[in-house]
């Protein structure tokens, strides 16, 4: 039996459950890191006395970090295997959250946040693919699914224990558990996350064929004795993903990705902001804040289970328009912090299951030779995207646009990226297939 068949069509063995654990856990990494630099930012301006331009630089940083890490990490990751890139890039993480610490100038903090962004930029392209290449066919999208939660859970966790961290130690005290916490990772991944059967199959490296038959083994499986042909050339490999018939989806899933990503990053990156200028305390808004991570978590985890029932696509489409107008709801304003908390969390059930969608787009639309080089790519190039969305609402309010105006602006986004999967459904003829 072709072992890809074998893990695909059989139930999944708790070696496999944990593999999909652990991409969950490397995965709330980036939510931690996102919001514990927006909780260190204050300690960092005000120890160094910059402004906020000078800051604004810093917090762009690791986003551009990411882009570059999710394209050319995501690249490596199809050519030389998801198991040492990600060991590679969690190592990168460790150090760059580490050394900056250290760091006692913007252009030092600012290095070591591109180490870091590199870092979780091509974990989270080698991931989406272990995720979707360790699961059953049954459970893909779950799995997915559930590994992009751990983005939203990485967020309130970080919050809360850089909240923590914050009443009796500096800014650095953040970045000390964050490199603690993530070397603690780099010995779980290599114990529990073997290399992807699915990649063995498609590159064939040296002894492909014993270190399949070893993770088989480890899985639960049935050994093989002979490989299957891979479904693709070496030489094709590297291209495909702007093939004469991968282009447009490539084009399209990108896109989607890269306008959503906007709209997602609006909302995250100025609530805080505009809960303050609101009339509320700092920590009310860090609050409403957290509020809008744990919609996102439970909104990723209930589209995770909807995938086992409704189609893939048309679900991804309904949450990213249902994100438009919980965008557009949050611009009306509200005169009590219970009211945003709630709109918050709405913002993010929605928002959030419309990223989880992307991911498992992502791993359904690719192969598993360009699973990693097409994920990163559209990941990469939106978070790239991404660095100019709180630059873009900064722009539109100090022109004296008002909350409601640039909510509805920057919500467009969302409805943008269901247009474009709706054009890559009916181009693809997924209308009636998950």
């Amino acid at each position: 039996m072709d072992p890809r068949q074998q893990m695909s069509d059989s139930d999944m063995s708790l070696r496999q459950v944990i593999v999909v654990a652990v991409t969950v856990a490397l995965c709330a990494l980036d939510g931690f890191d996102v919001l514990a630099i927006s909780f260190a930012a204050p300690g960092i301006s005000s120890e160094w006395a910059i402004d906020r331009a000078a800051l604004g630089v810093v917090l762009s940083m690791e986003l551009v970090g990411m882009a570059v890490g999710n394209v050319v990490m995501g690249r490596f990751a199809d050519a030389w295997g998801r198991r040492p890139i990600i060991l590679i890039c969690v190592t990168l993480m460790t150090i760059g959250m580490w050394m900056a610490t250290t760091a006692t100038s913007i252009v030092d903090l600012s290095l070591w946040r591109i180490v870091t962004g590199i870092g979780i930029g091509g974990t989270l392209s080698a991931i989406n693919a272990v995720a979707a290449e360790f699961a059953n066919e049954k459970r893909r999208s779950l799995c997915v699914s559930l590994m992009v939660i751990g983005y939203p859970i990485g967020a309130v966790i970080g919050g809360t224990i850089a909240a923590v961290l914050l009443r009796d130690n500096d800014w650095r005290s953040i970045f000390v558990f964050g490199a603690m916490a993530t070397a603690t990772l780099i010995p779980v991944v290599y114990l529990f996350v073997p290399e992807s059967v699915a990649w063995l199959c498609e590159k064939q490296p040296a002894n492909a064929l014993a270190r399949i038959n070893i993770i088989l083994k480890r899985m639960g499986k049935d050994s093989v004795t002979s490989l299957p042909p891979p479904a693709i050339s070496k030489q094709q490999s590297r291209t495909s993903i702007f093939s004469a018939e991968l282009a447009p989806t490539t084009i399209l899933v990108t896109l989607a990705y890269a306008l959503h990503i906007t709209t997602f990053y609006y909302i995250l990156k100025w609530v805080p902001k505009i809960v303050v200028d609101m009339g509320f305390e700092a920590s009310s808004a860090a609050g409403v804040l957290v509020w809008a991570n744990l919609g996102g978590a439970s909104g990723g985890a209930l589209f995770g289970l909807l995938t086992q029932r409704f189609h893939l696509f048309k679900l991804t489409i309904g949450a990213l328009l249902l994100g438009t107008a919980m965008v557009i709801l949050f611009g009306t304003g509200f005169d009590n912090l219970y009211q945003l908390s709630l709109v918050s969390a709405a913002v993010g059930f929605f928002t959030n299951s419309g990223v989880v969608g992307l991911y498992a787009i992502l791993a359904q639309v690719y192969s598993a030779s360009t699973r990693a080089t097409g994920s990163g790519f559209a990941i990469g190039t939106g978070r790239g995207g991404a660095v100019f969305a709180p630059i873009l609402a900064g722009f539109l309010f100090a022109a004296g646009q008002g909350l409601q105006t640039v909510s509805i602006i920057m919500a467009l986004g969302s409805t943008l990226a269901a247009v474009a999967l709706w054009l890559l459904m009916r181009s693809s003829g997924r209308t009636s297939t998950t």
